[in-house]
């Protein structure tokens, strides 16, 4: 991409601060050769002064679920796991699955045993049946029910739901990842962040992406924010990092800045590998951005907390499918992504795109809720529409 003009992705993310619609917003854009745009605006505390920067650090949630996806697919390529066998042959917590069926007159959850064995492929490709309580009202109703522990204490209890469908029967968004990740932790002994240190952080050159920031990264930490009813933003501070936490969250948790995860998606673009260290083969890269779900279709999440998520989908109407943790697009986005193109997001309105066919990727950082926030979606929109403008 060397010689284009991106100028104008300047003037789209200042405008969006300037007009309130995010407090302070980290973007980039790369191609395999390394980065072609990237830009900070606004505060990292709506207020405190402190401008954003390039290294900034944000909690970048869901786009954790990329990361675990290739340490699993590097245990894949080693024989230690099998996509299609029952997870619950690795991991006990997975072997006997019960689905949720309703609640009785008297308000008591009903279950019944899974008709299918969950495999690693239904738990990367959010076809498990393991359901956020975020959008799905059964099981927010169910741990209300019984006095389940929340799952964001990170305490593996928290996880132990039942399923919201057979495995394999449909599409919704939910916990897989996490166990995906314990799967992949069971299979090697390490702790996942230890893994991701050691065969992914440590060979990619990523500095700034760890589970528990250091020192430094504390230092360059923005506030989260929440948007009001009136529209307003108010900032607060992250949750400490719990220290009792019993496992590293596949499916969420990280810190990182977003010249940090360009790296990552660099890698991606470059069939799996970066600056000439190889972290995965080619053909697993073509198979993580190959559907992995068949007809089943991505669809909207209702939320069941409006405070943490609006009722969320990317690129609402247009159609989408699952890889092994990525939403792959099956026809043209309306920003200019051509079909074909892998994305997702973080819980704190944090986005990223990679387009293979133009050998492009891109990142946005804000720390805003909800997720799906309509300013900052919004501006994320208009960021990704300006690069392909850019492009021609």
């Amino acid at each position: 991409m060397t010689g284009q003009d991106f100028a104008a992705l300047d003037a789209v993310l200042a405008s969006g601060v300037d007009a309130g619609t995010v407090p302070g917003v980290v973007a980039i854009v790369v191609d395999r050769d390394g980065v072609c745009w990237q830009g900070a605006f606004g505060e990292r505390s709506l207020g405190g002064g402190v401008p954003m920067t390039l290294d900034t650090v944000g909690a970048i949630y869901s786009m954790t679920k990329a990361i675990t996806g290739a340490a699993v697919m590097q245990a894949v390529e080693a024989g230690l796991l099998d996509l299609d066998a029952p997870a619950g042959d690795v991991l006990d917590d997975l072997a006997d699955p019960q689905v949720l069926t309703g609640f009785d007159a008297d308000g008591h959850p009903q279950v019944r045993p899974a008709a299918t064995r969950v495999t690693l492929r239904n738990l990367l490709t959010h076809t498990s049946g393991y359901a956020y309580d975020l959008w799905n009202a059964d099981i927010a109703r169910w741990i209300e029910t019984v006095g389940a522990p929340n799952r964001r204490a990170a305490t593996k209890e928290g996880l132990r739901t039942p399923l919201a469908f057979d495995p394999g029967a449909r599409w919704e968004y939910g916990t897989g990842i996490d166990w995906a990740g314990l799967v992949l932790e069971a299979a090697t002994g390490q702790l996942l962040g230890d893994y991701f240190a050691e065969r992914l952080f440590a060979p990619l050159g990523m500095t700034d992406t760890a589970y528990v920031p250091t020192a430094s990264m504390l230092e360059r930490l923005a506030d989260l924010h929440l948007r009001g009813a009136t529209g307003e933003l108010s900032p607060v501070a992250h949750r400490p990092v719990p220290e009792n936490r019993e496992y590293d969250g596949g499916g969420g948790g990280l810190f990182s800045t977003m010249p940090d995860y360009a790296r990552f998606l660099r890698m991606i673009l470059n069939e799996g590998s970066l600056d000439g260290v190889r972290v995965l083969q080619p053909e697993t890269i073509e198979a993580m951005a190959r559907n992995h779900m068949g007809d089943l279709r991505v669809a909207m999440l209702p939320t069941t907390d409006p405070v943490l998520s609006n009722d969320a989908e990317l690129f609402p109407g247009e159609e989408k499918s699952w890889g092994l943790t990525f939403q792959i697009h099956e026809e043209p986005g309306f920003t200019g992504r051509p079909a074909g193109t892998l994305t997702w997001a973080g819980l704190g309105n944090s986005y990223f795109w990679i387009d293979p066919a133009n050998g492009i990727a891109g990142a946005y950082l804000t720390q805003l809720f909800p997720f799906a926030d309509h300013g900052s979606l919004g501006l994320f929109y208009d960021f990704e529409r300006a690069v392909y403008d850019a492009i021609g």
